[in-house]
C-alpha cells in the first residue's frame, strides 16, 4: 500500500507544479498584453489538459501495479 501512495504522490507532484506554472505565466502574459488573451487562453487550457493527462496516467499505473 505504501508503494501505491508514493507512486500517486510522485505522479501528481510534477503535473500539479506544471499546471501552476502554466497558469501563472499565462496570467503574466495577459497582464502584459491584454489584446492577446484570445490567443493565450486556449493554448493555456490545452497545456493544462496535457499536464493533467500525465497525472491521470500516473494514477492508472499506480492502481494497475
Amino acid at each position: 500500500m505504501e508503494n501505491i501512495s508514493l507512486a500517486i504522490a510522485g505522479g501528481f507532484l510534477g503535473p500539479a507544479i506544471a499546471i501552476g506554472v502554466i497558469g501563472m505565466k499565462a496570467m503574466e502574459a495577459i497582464g502584459r498584453n491584454p489584446e492577446a488573451q484570445d490567443k493565450i487562453l486556449p493554448n493555456m487550457l490545452l497545456a493544462m489538459a496535457f499536464a493533467e493527462a500525465i497525472a491521470i496516467y500516473a494514477l492508472i499505473l499506480a492502481f494497475t501495479n
